[in-house]
């Protein structure tokens, strides 16, 4: 076995370990970070969106590390009070504080010789911001209402799905405390951007949900599958998870078709629409989510696009009358009009268009050629599934 293999083999063995799922390059290359950094005593910021699994890998880090053996503390920084977030982090003595009936050690004392998650440390108020940079810098604080210095030897991960930097260029976030934390800077991408890892990421998580449950998961088909790779995941692999452990609990395990999704992915949804935004200062390739919230402002978009690029559509509407007719001839027993060859006058007036009225048609003309197999039928009008889901449902087709 040569040097590729066994690093090879360690990689899959970390991914084992620690729950690490994906072989698409963007995960890897995350993994190969968190294998040079794990064993170092450097800090480590993860950035990514919600969802992307940062806290698995603040775990993998410390479970490669030489602390491995000692404390690992998650603290959600978002969810601690402002007001509190200071004692909980570095304890309090009795009375420092309205309802400080004892004394308390905080968090960082807790992971002593270990590893500490300051996840969402974006959303820590600048006074703490203070005094964690102090710890970064010395080992040293100081617990809340006492003047006694304390010292500490942690490792801090911390985690945030803002950009930082555009923090301390608003002035929330302080740019030493910054520079501090990210000695590593890990980034994870969000689902969408290796969409070839959610096969892994639903068999992983079905087959855990089954097994819980006693039950016998039956897989999933060729069609559910490329409407699940087709999504946006906004909420990353923890949507992902939620969704799939759902249908396997509330399914039984029954093999996952388009049926079954449409129970749990509203197919009348608008497609979502990414559009990149750089900005000098991201941490992270950030994408924004577009989505229309009714069909009303679907509509509306499609006119808009229709008024704008008319004579192109002139052009595609009579190539789909044409393709009518010779759907039609080909196909029994539909009930459909005959529709004749427009000609150059009928398209100028632009009021004689009825593109909702033949897109209609044109889908149940496909329903009907392919025998109802969507995936195939939408193959031929050359939109996705998941389009034809909605139009389905706009148009109330039941074929």
């Amino acid at each position: 076995m040569d040097n590729y293999d066994i690093h090879l083999s360690y990689i899959n063995e970390i991914k084992k370990r620690f729950g690490i799922i994906g072989n698409s390059p963007k995960i890897l290359e995350a993994i190969e970070k968190l294998i040079q950094a794990a064993p170092t005593e450097l800090n480590v910021l993860i950035t990514g969106e919600t969802g992307t699994g940062k806290e698995v890998f603040a775990k993998a880090i410390h479970g490669l590390s030489n602390r491995k053996n000692m404390p690992f503390v998650s603290v959600n920084c978002a969810a601690i009070p402002e007001n509190l977030l200071e004692a909980e982090l570095f304890g309090n003595e009795k009375g420092a504080y309205t309802g400080a009936v004892e004394q308390r050690i905080g968090f960082f004392e807790t992971a002593n010789r270990g590893t500490i998650f300051l996840d969402e440390i974006g959303e820590m108020p600048l006074l703490t911001q203070v005094k964690l940079l102090r710890v970064l810098e010395s080992g040293e604080y100081s617990r809340l209402g006492s003047s006694v210095v304390r010292k500490v030897d942690v490792r801090v991960v911390a985690a945030t799905n803002r950009d930082l930097e555009y923090e301390v260029q608003k002035g929330n976030f302080r740019q030493d405390l910054f520079f501090r934390l990210k000695s590593v800077h890990l980034i994870l991408p969000p689902l969408r951007e290796h969409p070839t890892d959610i096969p892994l990421l639903i068999d992983y998580y079905a087959k855990n949900t089954a097994k819980k449950l006693n039950i016998e998961y039956e897989g999933i088909d060729r069609d559910a599958l490329s409407i699940m790779q087709s999504l946006p995941w906004p909420g990353n692999i923890r949507e992902l998870r939620n969704l799939i452990e759902t249908i396997i609990t509330l399914e039984k395990g029954a093999l996952i078709t388009p049926e079954i999704l449409r129970k749990y992915i509203p197919p009348a949804l608008p497609a979502y629409q990414f559009i990149a935004t750089p900005n000098e200062f991201s941490l992270v390739n950030v994408s924004k989510t577009n989505e229309f919230n009714n069909d009303t402002a679907l509509i509306f978009k499609t006119l808009l696009e229709i008024k704008s690029e008319i004579s192109t559509l002139k052009i595609a509407l009579s190539e789909i009358i044409n393709s009518l007719n010779k759907i039609k001839s080909n196909t029994d027993n539909l009930q459909i009009h005959k529709y004749e060859e427009i000609n150059e006058n009928d398209l100028k007036n632009e009021e004689n268009l009825n593109i909702n009225y033949y897109e209609k048609q044109l889908i149940i003309n496909a329903l009907r050629k392919f025998n109802g197999n969507r995936r195939l039928a939408s193959e031929a009008l050359g939109i996705s599934q998941r389009t034809l889901y909605r139009k389905l449902q706009e148009y109330g087709i039941n074929e």
